[in-house]
């Protein structure tokens, strides 16, 4: 038997962090917004005679072998013996899998994007299993039970609701955090999908960063009552629902301006969500003109970069980009699943 899924890899527009409960139940019009992208994790699932699991990762370069007589609670749970596979064998753990199976991997995302590949990973993962072994599959289930596995590995407080999603819905997501519950808005249009292709480059900056650094710094200075994270924060749930409702009324002109401002806000959270090097970029390339801003993708500190301009000369960027050791990356809006 073999299945294979794919899942988009997410671009967050504006509202991350906003989705790490508790800051979700705490601060007013909490809303996240992301598109699904034509960059996709994959899974590959077939049964083999090996008394063990067997994962070839993409990302890694690497295949890994585990005989089923290692994987005890205590080694794959409890130590971080596995290492770079241990949020993937936590997930087989969900499903009581330790023999019999060969799995082939890609997150979709270059490592160290801030992109959510290895949460577009998992949540693919899961649904893979569920369709691999007949059990039920229900979308809020996949995304609370690989978010708690990835929280754990963590180990720095809750990981955020928004990276699971795209990968199970495709499209433009609003995603809204309740009590108890996770709430999605399907917000995707031809015209929308065109003006975020047109006025969006994504980019790559070449220097890899750890999320849950930056994350758990603005997590812990917020329940710190710090007031510049504090308040910053709150600017960043009124951008974000700003951003919403310009979306609901087709104000194109007014979502690019929340999707800068909201980058903007976001840099005063923690030094180092943004970094020189994407700084000199964009200094650079504002004296092309046509300019509006930047926003960090994921946590910031490196990684990934969204440009958000007046429709510039996709060459122009080109130019730019290269002369600062960056690198453009496919940025498609995928339709929903």
């Amino acid at each position: 038997m073999q299945v294979t899924s794919t899942g988009s890899v997410r671009v967050d527009l504006v509202g991350g962090t906003l989705d790490i409960e508790p800051i979700n139940l705490i601060l007013k019009n909490v809303v996240t917004l992301n598109v699904a992208t034509g960059l996709k994790a994959s899974v590959g699932l077939s049964k083999i005679e090996f008394d063990g699991i067997e994962i070839h990762s993409k990302d890694y370069n690497k295949t890994y072998k585990y005989n089923s007589s290692d994987l005890t609670e205590d080694r794959v749970v409890y130590s971080r013996e596995f290492a770079e596979m241990s949020f993937v064998l936590q997930i087989l753990r969900l499903f009581n899998i330790k023999s019999h199976l060969r799995l082939d991997l890609a997150s979709g995302a270059p490592a160290g994007s801030g992109l959510g590949g290895s949460s577009a990973m998992g949540v693919t993962l899961y649904r893979a299993l569920c369709n691999f072994t007949g059990d039920n599959y229900d979308r809020h289930t996949a995304v609370l039970r690989v978010k708690a596995v990835e929280s754990r590995i963590l180990n720095q407080g809750m990981a955020g609701y928004q990276d699971y999603f795209p990968a199970l819905t495709g499209g433009v997501l609003a995603v809204r955090g309740i009590e108890g519950e996770i709430k999605i808005e399907q917000l995707y249009s031809d015209e929308l999908k065109k003006v975020l292709e047109t006025h969006l480059t994504l980019i790559s900056s070449g220097q890899s960063r750890q999320s849950g650094i930056n994350n758990w710094e603005v997590y812990k200075a917020f329940f710190d009552k710090k007031p510049e994270v504090v308040n910053g924060l709150n600017a960043i749930a009124e951008i974000s629902h700003a951003t919403y409702l310009a979306i609901k009324e087709r104000k194109w002109d007014e979502m690019l301006k929340y999707i800068a401002l909201e980058g903007l806000e976001r840099e005063k959270l923690f030094p180092g969500i943004t970094t020189e090097k994407i700084r000199q970029f964009t200094t650079d390339l504002k004296k092309e003109g046509n300019v509006i801003g930047l926003k960090m993708c994921g946590a910031g500190g490196g990684g990934c970069f969204i440009l958000v301009h007046k429709g510039l000369d996709p060459k122009v960027i080109e130019t730019k980009v290269r002369a600062h050791g960056m690198e453009i990356l496919p940025f498609v809006v995928e339709s929903p699943l």
